[in-house]
């Protein structure tokens, strides 16, 4: 889908941070009101000739393909069918994961598109970056009125198309909104040429666009995602083809329309699909690819993309660990774990996903995670009060339930939750009695379960929370000082004393060991999708 600026308002009503996937049917980092609702406009492909008669024209296509779903639980018993199927008419129907109405449909094409896709990207790109930052950057920023106007329709999609709670899912679109304009001055002051000088040489350190960026974003924040991932990617003077998660078509469609009215055509286009569109994607003729999804596709990516050393940018899975010291303040330890563990039904990439409580406030501890869990409303997320809401489809349900019942075989304990539940849902369940030789606490969940383990010396957290190849956040609660030295020797690439992982404003988000390679936000972040090149002089002479 080419998005040129001038497009026409589409006919959708206008009413915070894993997944990506390249495998068909998975969703997120592991593998609506019921009624159909209007998607953004969408036509089919034109001829090229007729695509490139102005930039004011609407140059809308949808590139999408889907592989077999044979490999797919269709359904069973207790289950809602896949989140996305395919007919014969090529249709992409996205699936409310609460109820498995249709939310809406988008039209589907063939991989081999792809390279037809990057070939327009690569060349509208020379008249991009010629553009320069300061003018790229307004051009984003004229989007935002569009965007704010789309907001509550945004918000319902994301409901629709992935569970999450109507309040949380008009949260992560405005505040994707809010924090637009602070970003993109971020992204200039990353972005605008630097000097070096010494006293024989004079250095300028520019910035430069690699040329077409392939962005690969996930399910789980369908807006926040697509947004940390495009828009630094434009500054910095690429041309960009978004592949959205085949979970949540309609949210990106909609949100790329609205940034596209203000873009020339073919600087940004959405390639939609399941996973032979995402590799397509990664083998094209693309120069840089922004990733956030598994670790087993982040490595496959990486292999591909070895084949012409192009450069990754990598989010991938996590299994963070809580730390909770004899010195803490137990009441807000437990409400953090609640709300960490069970926010967006787990399925977010910093949730907690391991809790390692100091043995002597154990016991305090648990009752109050457990008192805090059972008062939780769970439903569909389109109902009002509603706190938890659905597994994004059957699949990833399956594999949460199948982790919680080898974990029970195994000697854990349900203390809240563990019964099954209709459709997609997963009730909030809290185990006790695990530990480190349990799939539950080796293997990334993304699913509303807490798990709790006893440990009695600071050495004893430090161990337990490192024995992991993730690395991506991680949060100790204890006295100041005390919970600060015990952060300090964690492996992860964030840490929260007293809170979550996520840093002040201008942090960049970043993993560490198999969570990450390479990292966006932030200044630092905002770099990494531009090339450095530094040109160098002569110093000027100074008379004597």
């Amino acid at each position: 889908m080419s998005i040129a600026r001038g497009a026409k308002q589409s006919g959708a009503d206008r009413d915070h941070p894993g997944r990506g996937t390249l495998e068909a049917g998975a969703g997120g980092h592991a593998a609506n009101a019921c009624t159909m609702r209007r998607l953004t406009r969408v036509s089919h492909r034109r001829p090229i000739a007729e695509r490139r008669e102005s930039v004011a024209d609407v140059t809308i296509s949808v590139l999408m393909a889907y592989e077999s779903l044979s490999s797919v639980p269709m359904s069973t018993a207790n289950s809602i069918s896949p989140k996305v199927s395919m007919n014969t008419t090529n249709t992409l129907v996205s699936l409310n994961p609460a109820t498995g109405a249709p939310a809406g449909t988008v039209q589907t094409t063939q991989p081999a598109d792809i390279g037809h896709t990057v070939a327009r990207a690569r060349a509208a790109q020379p008249a991009w970056a010629a553009m320069g930052l300061e003018a790229r950057v307004a051009m984003i920023r004229a989007a935002v009125p569009d965007l704010k106007a789309a907001a509550d329709r945004l918000g319902e999609l994301v409901t629709l198309e992935m569970g999450k709670p109507l309040a949380e899912a008009k949260g992560e679109v405005n505040y994707a909104i809010d924090i637009l304009g602070e970003e993109l001055d971020e992204m200039l002051q990353a972005l605008r040429t630097e000097t070096l000088t010494d006293a024989r040489t004079v250095t300028a350190l520019h910035h430069d666009p690699f040329g077409v960026c392939a962005a690969i974003t996930p399910w789980n924040f369908p807006i926040l995602m697509p947004q940390q991932c495009v828009m630094p990617g434009l500054a910095a003077g690429n041309t960009v083809v978004l592949k959205p998660s085949e979970e949540t078509p309609l949210s990106a469609a909609l949100w790329a329309e609205a940034l596209g009215r203000h873009l020339p055509a073919d600087v940004l286009q959405v390639a939609q699909g399941a996973g032979d569109v995402g590799r397509a994607l990664v083998l094209s003729d693309v120069d840089l690819i922004v990733f956030t999804g598994s670790r087993a596709t982040g490595i496959r990516i990486m292999q591909d993309a070895a084949l012409g050393l192009k450069r990754v940018i990598l989010e991938l899975g996590g299994k963070d660990p809580l730390v909770v010291l004899a010195d803490a303040d137990l009441d807000a330890a437990a409400a953090f774990a609640v709300q960490n563990s069970f926010r967006n039904a787990g399925q977010v990439c910093v949730s907690t996903e391991r809790i390692y409580v100091q043995r002597a406030v154990a016991d305090a501890f648990v009752e109050r995670v457990v008192a805090g869990t059972r008062a939780l409303i769970q439903g569909d997320g389109m109902r009002e009060g509603t706190i938890i809401g659905p597994m994004v489809n059957a699949k990833q349900k399956e594999k949460v339930v199948a982790q919680i019942s080898s974990a029970v075989r195994a000697g854990a304990r349900v203390l809240a939750g563990g019964h099954d539940a209709p459709g997609n849902f997963i009730q909030p369940t809290v185990l006790v009695d695990v530990d480190h030789t349990m799939d539950i606490m080796r293997d990334e969940t993304f699913g509303p379960v807490a798990c709790i383990m006893r440990f009695d010396t600071d050495a004893d957290a430090v161990r337990l929370s490192n024995d992991s190849p993730y690395g991506l956040g991680a949060a100790v609660f204890g006295a100041a000082a005390h919970a600060e030295l015990v952060g300090r020797q964690l492996t992860a690439g964030m840490i929260g004393i007293n809170k979550g992982c996520g840093g002040a404003h201008g942090t960049p988000w970043v993993g560490a060991r198999n969570s990450g390679y390479g990292f966006h936000s932030g200044k630092a972040g905002h770099r990494q999708f531009a090339q450095v090149r530094a040109v160098s002089h002569p110093a000027p002479v100074t008379a004597p």
